[in-house]
């Protein structure tokens, strides 16, 4: 299929159906209606025993800090060898989704039994309620809580990668970066890899991918208005990370996942070719026919090649 070529059905459906939810739940200034929003944000209970590919994987959810709904879904499969950990963010551009929702259950699922690893998926607080850097704060603080408990955890927390997908893959870089600034915080934890599925980043200039790929104008705007602190443009450190400088970081090896149907491409090539100028080892999986958020369609053939990669990348 070229990049221009059709999609499958049963793909173009759910994309109709999620523009029609995106549709129903925005409010005439371009807010989101939470409260409709979360009846259609399908649920997966917890704990439950999931068989993936011969492998069975548990969930369950462990609280961090309940005066700020702070938790994470823990994914462990069952194997016989010490697996290591992945910290996972979910996307949804800062403003929604949860741990729990059956696409990112279903997709944390997949990458617990494929890898294998144990996965902790956070549940961190939306915007626009909660702005920059509360999603960062919150990120960081289930590193340390899962370091001070990793006994439960049942992962080698000695092998932990940060990763997460679109505004999630931009909090695991955060927050990344701050734990590495900050090792002195951990003990048995070390951030040994970033996985950035599409990671969410951006500026006031538009690149070619956003005005060529773009079919719905400001709407990535109205993520960030939501997410940066009031009065903050999209030059925000938070949002164009390439102005920074993690030369003298020990910053882990990176995996940037890029979608050739997806607008904020080039960002994350920018992003990419930022990461080699600092110094640090960059390994970039380019799928050509994947628009952004793929990995929630388990129909398409890039859900089985990302798991792949993820897999390859984490075995290094």
């Amino acid at each position: 299929m070229s990049n221009s070529g059709p999609l499958p059905l049963l793909t173009r459906l759910k994309l109709f159906l999620s523009e029609l939810i995106t549709y129903l739940t925005t409010r005439s200034d371009g807010s989101l209606n939470r409260r409709l929003f979360n009846l259609l944000d399908f649920k997966a209970l917890a704990p439950s025993t999931k068989l993936i590919n011969t492998i069975h994987v548990t969930t369950s959810d462990v609280t961090v800090d309940p005066s700020r709904n702070l938790w994470f879904r823990l994914f462990t499969p069952a194997t016989s060898t010490h697996v290591p950990l992945i910290v996972y963010f979910h996307g949804g551009g800062f403003t929604k989704y949860a741990p729990d929702s059956k696409v990112f259950d279903h997709l944390c699922s997949h990458l617990a039994a494929r890898v294998p690893a144990v996965v902790a998926s956070v549940n961190y607080r939306l915007a626009p309620d909660h702005k920059h850097p509360t999603q960062y704060e919150d990120g960081f603080d289930v590193l340390r809580f899962i370091d001070a408990r990793h006994h439960d955890v049942n992962a080698d927390i000695g092998r932990c990668f940060v990763g997460g997908d679109s505004a999630g893959g931009n909090i695991a870089h955060h927050v990344t970066v701050r734990a590495v600034e900050e090792v002195e915080q951990f003990g048995k934890m070390r951030i040994v890899g970033l996985l950035g599925l599409q990671p969410f980043f951006g500026g006031e200039g538009r690149t070619e991918s956003e005005v060529r790929l773009t079919k719905v104008p400001g709407r990535m705007d109205r993520y960030w208005r939501d997410f940066l602190p009031e009065g903050a443009d999209r030059d925000h450190p938070a949002a164009n990370v390439c102005a920074g400088d993690l030369t003298k970081l020990g910053f882990p090896p990176s995996l940037v996942v890029v979608g050739g149907r997806d607008p904020l491409q080039d960002w994350q090539r920018r992003y990419a070719e930022w990461l080699r100028t600092c110094g640090k080892r960059v390994v970039v999986v380019d799928y050509p026919n994947a628009f952004h958020a793929f990995y929630a369609f388990p129909e398409l053939p890039e859900f089985d090649l990302l798991l792949d990669d993820v897999a390859r990348f984490v075995s290094c």
